[in-house]
């Protein structure tokens, strides 16, 4: 498991608005809010809280925070102090209006509201490096950057995959060449002050009407009282690392009533099925072989739940379920000699979280399938994004070295360029000249063992998603869109051109895991575009629609919502994405039976009347025993429970 963990605020989140150089309002420990304060003129009579609060506060409904990470040496994130901080409104359209907070203005400290396209790293360090902010809100860009923006680092998951400095060198920390080319890095600083998104173009309005009316100086002066302020909690009580985390629960365990919880692990589940059954009782023996088609779940952004990874994630699960749709629909897939195993880690973006717990419990014989029965590994990474028809495919130049591992590799290349003829706007291409493997959990794997595998993707050198991990990585990035007339179930049933692209990738991996599974009629395994448009629609467009409705549990449906899911791995797991993919997967790769709802269960918790007749007869016994015994007891009463006379005296 990774060192990584997350302090999440508790409260939900609001926001007010009053004025003044003070301000009010109600700040509790773990608790995220925005409050903005505006001038409002107070009548001498009116002296009840709740009304004058009413007055003075203007909430501010949909906000995301950016909060406190921690790892095993450090912390990132944001968070207030613990009473939140307050600071009056600035709004900075263009650069030279940080003069004013920085330098000019009177009246610090100050909360800047900052246009969705100033938020970069360099406008980032100048604020960062101030006393004179309390405070940042973030307006979303629309349309998005044209330039692109990724918070993420320049190498993803630098230094926790196979390469370092003591294996493969020569490739480790990117020494090739950046994969994440745009990444600045700005979601591993570590801020002292709260950051929030502002989501609603109306709120964010109303914040900026408030700056205009109050404080705006006349020609250039400075701005006099009443002021417009605003109030931000996000107060995060975990410090420094995870070990200092750990240590100081630990405290509050042992010598506290009440212990307060400091911060939790991130956690999920990792998401996993096989096409044909398998013995999880146990272990697999050495000689059987598993296919693993594996990709990741999770993604992030520099605000937290505000994941919608469209490019960085969405795109290479919905095409690996495609796939193994498709595989399953295969008229001999029961006999093929070896089975293939369908994996969606969780946690992939920090520290291969999810890949790492699977190669650790196949280590330690906790998994029913072992190192050693990998047969080979293909792994979707980024692919909504493809240039023309390309696909490229990456390998890893170390355990090639090995000729046996390179010959399975070649071999594996070979499949996939087999299984790609005829089917349209996919080309299989090598990497030239050949590097080393981009982030990916096969890099996890290889670290355990010495495995042929492979990486698809839509880049060669350097990730085509100008998003990675932003909140910018949306629909509209991987061009997904719909006629205006459409219908919700319309639109969900809707081809469009990405979800043709997405569903030729898919049929070119179900052909490819066919024929490494030992197949040969691979031509007849064809992913269903259809399946992907139902799919994007609901992990990108709308999550309560009638076909997620329709495959997952009853009181499962409250996960969801109106709008996309989100695929940040949380603190409390399992994330929505994770419970739907579950229920998705099953209703793609199960087989029907005749069977009601009510029979479809668990055989152990379905009524059987010969267990009631017998539960019945024994339940009978029991009570025709216990008379019995009661009754002789009771007639042998004066024998059983009476106490013997003490002897009396002797006199001789």
């Amino acid at each position: 498991m990774s060192g990584w963990r997350g302090q999440e605020a508790e409260a939900t989140r609001r926001g007010k608005m009053a004025t003044a150089g003070g301000g009010g309002g109600v700040a509790s420990r773990g608790r995220r809010a925005c409050l903005l304060l505006c001038f409002v003129p107070l009548l001498a009579g009116l002296c009840q809280a709740n009304s004058v609060e009413r007055k003075i506060y203007i909430p501010l409904n949909r906000t995301a925070p950016c909060v406190r990470l921690l790892n095993a040496t450090h912390q990132i994130g944001c968070q207030s102090s613990i009473s939140g901080d307050t600071g009056v409104i600035h709004v900075v359209e263009e650069e030279e209006d940080l003069e004013w907070v920085l330098t000019e203005g009177p009246n610090p400290p100050y909360m800047v509201l900052l246009e969705g396209n100033l938020f970069t790293r360099k406008v980032m360090e100048k604020l960062k490096g101030t006393i004179r902010i309390s405070g940042l809100a973030v307006a979303l860009a629309k349309p998005s950057p044209e330039d692109g923006f990724s918070p993420s680092l320049e190498c993803p998951n630098d230094g926790f995959g196979i390469y370092s400095n003591s294996y493969g060198s020569e490739y480790a920390h990117c020494k090739e060449g950046n994969w994440n080319q745009l990444g600045n890095g700005l979601a591993y600083e570590d801020f002292d002050f709260p950051i929030f998104l502002l989501e609603d173009e109306n709120e964010t309005q109303v914040i900026k009407q408030c700056y205009w009316d109050h404080n705006r100086g006349v020609n250039g002066s400075a701005p006099t009282y009443p002021l417009c302020a605003m109030q931000l909690f996000s107060h995060m009580h975990a410090v420094t690392s995870t070990v200092t985390c750990m240590r100081r629960s630990a405290i509050q365990s042992t010598f506290s009533i009440n212990p307060e919880v400091v911060c939790d692990p991130l956690a999920d589940f990792n998401v996993w099925n096989t096409l044909n059954p398998l013995n999880i009782s146990g272990t697999l023996e050495p000689g059987d072989k598993v296919i693993i088609a594996a990709t990741k779940l999770d993604s992030r952004s520099f605000f937290w739940n505000v994941a919608p990874g469209a490019e960085s994630a969405v795109g290479s699960f919905v095409t690996q379920l495609a796939a193994a749709e498709a595989l399953q629909k295969a008229p001999d897939v029961a006999t093929l000699p070896r089975n293939v195993m369908f994996v969606f880690f969780q946690g992939e973006t920090f520290d291969y979280i999810g890949s790492s717990r699977m190669v650790y419990d196949m280590e330690k014989g906790k998994f029913p399938v072992l190192l050693e029965n990998i047969h080979s590994f293909v792994e979707l990474g980024q692919v909504a994004l493809r240039n023309s028809s390309d696909l490229w495919m990456h390998t890893d130049p170390m355990s090639q070295r090995d000729e046996s591992i390179r010959m399975e590799v070649q071999n594996l290349l070979t499949i996939l360029r087999n299984s790609s003829i005829g089917v349209p706007n996919v080309t299989m291409q090598d990497v030239n000249p050949p590097r080393s493997l981009p982030p990916s959990s096969l890099q996890r794997f290889l670290r355990g063992q010495n495995i042929s595998g492979v990486v698809l993707t839509d880049y060669s050198h350097s990730f085509s998603n100008r998003y990675y991990q932003s909140i910018y990585d949306t629909p509209e990035n991987i061009g997904l869109k719909y006629p205006a007339s459409l219908k919700p179930d319309e639109a969900m049933d809707f081809v469009t051109d990405t979800a043709k692209s997405l569903a030729a990738v898919a049929t070119v991996l179900g052909r490819a895991l066919y024929q490494l599974a030992g197949g040969t009629n691979y031509t007849a395994v064809e992913a269903d575009p259809k399946t992907v448009s139902r799919l994007l629609y609901g992990f990108l467009v709308k999550a309560n629609n009638s076909w997620f409705q329709s495959v997952i549990k009853q009181d499962l449906k409250v996960f969801l919502g109106d709008g996309p899911l989100q695929h940040y791995i949380a603190v409390s797991s399992p994330i929505n994405t994770t419970y739907v993919v579950q229920y998705v997967l099953a209703n793609l790769t199960g087989t029907v039976v005749n069977l009601t709802r009510e029979e479809c269960q668990d055989p152990k918790k379905t009524q059987d009347a010969n267990k009631d007749f017998v539960t019945l007869i024994v339940g009978l016994s029991i009570l025709f025993v216990s008379l019995i015994i009661t009754y002789f007891i009771n007639a042998k009463a004066d024998i059983l429970f009476t106490t013997p006379r003490e002897p009396g005296a002797v006199s001789y």
